[in-house]
């Protein structure tokens, strides 16, 4: 994952000039939803930026939120967005393959990070990390087996409901998987894996 990457994209493209662009992320709000009906339950967005999942929660009635991205640029326009009730939620900028929880959560969301881990050794930080940082449920997302080669100039890997299930399956167990279609703003289609995973023990 390169930084520089992430913070031109941020500096130099409009809200809804990137393809991930959400305003109500329905299938994402309606899976943590499912898994986490406590409006306390610890949640994380990995490569939240600034994206509206953490509006729809708050919206929700959920406390205890966190957003993590790479780019600072994201996350000071997330929180330039929400004004005051920033506040509420704790922002965290890291390299996913360099992040050091200070806690578990009880639920990890993932919408379109983890399918940019192409070397084996990131892909195998990140499984290490989920397996140590989740209490519950692990929701995910990436590109599907017949979804784009490549998001926003960089090449990524695909996943289809199986292939995600292998790996991750030490750790977790398959609750719900799926694909879906999302339209981007600029009317092309991405097909999504995703996954709702519960942790094993």
């Amino acid at each position: 994952m390169k930084k520089e990457h992430w913070q031109d994209i941020y500096a130099t493209k409009g809200m809804q000039e990137v393809s991930w662009f959400q305003k109500v992320p329905e299938i994402s709000l309606d899976l943590i939803q499912k898994v986490a009906p406590n409006k306390d339950a610890s949640i994380i967005d990995v490569g939240g930026g600034d994206g509206f999942l953490v509006d729809n929660l708050l919206e929700l009635g959920y406390t205890n939120i966190t957003v993590l991205d790479i780019s600072e640029n994201a996350i000071n326009r997330a929180k330039q967005r929400l004004g005051n009730i920033d506040e509420k939620v704790k922002w965290v900028i890291s390299d996913i393959t360099n992040f050091l929880p200070e806690k578990k959560y009880d639920v990890w969301h993932d919408r379109a990070v983890f399918h940019f881990l192409t070397e084996q050794k990131d892909i195998a930080k990140y499984k290490t990390l989920v397996n140590k940082s989740i209490n519950d449920y692990f929701v995910l997302a990436t590109f599907s087996d017949e979804g784009p080669n490549k998001c926003s100039g960089l090449e990524i890997c695909k996943y289809s409901e199986l292939d995600l299930k292998k790996q991750f399956d030490n750790s977790f167990k398959v609750i719900e998987s799926f694909k879906k279609n999302h339209s981007t703003p600029f009317n092309t289609t991405q097909n999504f894996t995703f996954s709702v995973f519960q942790k094993q023990y």
